[in-house]
């Protein structure tokens, strides 16, 4: 199998998307591979825009791919290409194979071509264009043509690839494909063997669909008498079920995940740890993924997507967050749910970030999990959380409660709040939850809420007083 190239700055690759959408899960997962790749050794990571369908093509799309590829932390060198521009060259590389015989013009009709790949078909043979061994002079004056690549008819094409070993390809298996159409157009494995070659790409990584391509292309390259780079094809990724990857999976764009409150490092961590890995490693920091990563630990089996344990990395990169890059990157979620921050909610939020940051597994969780920050008084307490507000003596614990917090030295630390009730229980004999549960229920109406103590700590004494108050005179 081949081995990256020991002159580490000589590594150029490269990631060439079409404009046609959004930046794919798997796209992504693919400009990762070649930045780490590339980055992790010193040499160049290049973004080719492959545009030559012009009638699928949109400004809006190359600007999400930018924009997706700049959320995710991958940097290019230069300016992005753009294969269209180098129509001009692709047309001059299908005319030198021409002249060296490596081509042919193709003079078939639409009709023409129809029958004879039926024909081809029923006697299960290669199709070949009769103008593979037809002198073009035979060809009407004027009359439009495509220009065909000479391709081998015997034995076979392999490809030393990188990932999946070497893979062989009956020439029988391998048509004389069109280079340039009868409209005057490249087409796609021309193109990108010239773009390639003229980039000085050294490694192809891409996804295994392209590996039919890979044998095409490395039959242009032999023609040209040109080095191919390394190709490393790296296995689809697959929903959940085994099933090709669609949205129902979550096959998604990026942009959508970041909408969805992930985080770049995280969702970067879990593109690098799909597909390929380093030991048992899950957590793998941007560093020391450009450290690690390479062609060798790039699994052979499809990935399978998996939301469950995508949040569980995410969750690890929002609880390193700094407290208050947590509440500025929450804010836009809480916003979104129409959740007014003001100056107290805002400060409640800061004083929360410690303790909401380690309980969200994406930014989108604080509007559940801050809930109980920003309830507007008086609130009424319902459902399952008023028992313990219905209990007998429940209204006398908080009156009693209240009395205890009203004291301004308890209120400096989460810890000296919970002590400072553990003790009230302990010197009643009662059980923790006597005390934590009508306390909880008055302070949060049920939500979703961190420890009794980082609850009070978070809405700082003049709210969770004033809350108690409102329960012991509603009850």
């Amino acid at each position: 199998m081949p081995q990256p190239a020991k002159n580490t700055q000589a590594v150029v690759t490269r990631f060439a998307p079409s404009p046609t959408g959004y930046l794919h899960i798997g796209g992504a997962r693919t400009a990762l591979f070649n930045w780490l790749y590339a980055r992790g050794r010193g040499g160049k990571f290049l973004l080719r825009i492959e545009d030559t369908d012009r009638a699928r093509h949109t400004e809006a799309a190359v600007e999400a791919i930018l924009d997706g590829l700049a959320w995710l932390g991958i940097d290019w060198d230069g300016d992005p290409g753009s294969q269209f521009s180098r129509r001009e060259r692709h047309i001059e590389i299908a005319n030198q194979l021409l002249a060296v015989a490596k081509a042919y013009r193709c003079y078939l009709t639409p009709e023409e071509l129809t029958a004879a790949r039926d024909k081809a078909r029923a006697d299960g043979v290669r199709f070949e264009s009769p103008w593979r061994e037809r002198d073009p002079s035979q060809a009407p004056d004027g009359a439009p043509f495509a220009i065909r690549f000479l391709a081998p008819r015997d034995g076979s094409t392999t490809i030393q690839d990188a990932v999946q070993g070497d893979v062989s390809f009956p020439n029988s298996a391998l048509d004389d494909l069109i280079i340039l159409r009868g409209n005057g157009d490249p087409t796609y494995n021309l193109a990108v063997v010239a773009d390639d070659h003229d980039m000085a790409v050294t490694h192809v990584i891409r996804g295994d669909d392209h590996l039919n391509n890979a044998a095409r292309q490395q039959q242009i390259y032999d023609a040209l008498d040109w080095p191919a780079p390394v190709f490393a094809h790296v296995p689809l990724i697959h929903g959940g079920d085994g099933a090709k990857l669609s949205k129902r999976h979550g096959a998604l764009g990026v942009e959508a995940y970041r909408d969805m409150g992930y985080l770049a490092d995280g969702l970067a961590n879990y593109l690098i740890r799909l597909g390929w890995s380093h030991g048992d490693d899950e957590i793998i920091p941007r560093d020391k993924a450009l450290e690690w990563f390479n062609l060798a630990g790039v699994n052979k089996a499809p990935a399978r997507l998996d939301l469950d344990k995508l949040n569980h990395i995410n969750a690890h990169y929002v609880a390193a967050l700094d407290d208050m890059e947590f509440v500025r990157l929450s804010v836009p979620f809480l916003e979104k749910a129409d959740i007014n921050l003001g100056t107290d909610n805002t400060a409640r939020l800061e004083r929360a970030a410690p303790f909401l940051k380690t309980r969200c597994a994406t930014l989108a969780d604080i509007v559940v999990v801050g809930a109980f920050l920003f309830l507007a008084r008086p609130f009424t307490v319902e459902g399952k959380a008023a028992k313990p507000l219905r209990k007998d003596g429940a209204v006398d614990m908080l009156k009693e409660i209240k009395e205890i917090l009203n004291d301004e030295g308890l209120w400096s630390t989460p810890e000296a709040l919970e002590q400072r009730l553990q003790s009230l229980a302990a010197a009643k004999d009662i059980g923790f939850g006597a005390i934590g549960a009508p306390l909880r229920a008055a302070l949060t109406a049920g939500r979703p809420s961190p420890s009794i103590g980082e609850v009070l700590y978070s809405l700082g004494r003049v709210e969770s007083l004033a809350r108690i108050g409102d329960q012991i005179h509603c009850q």
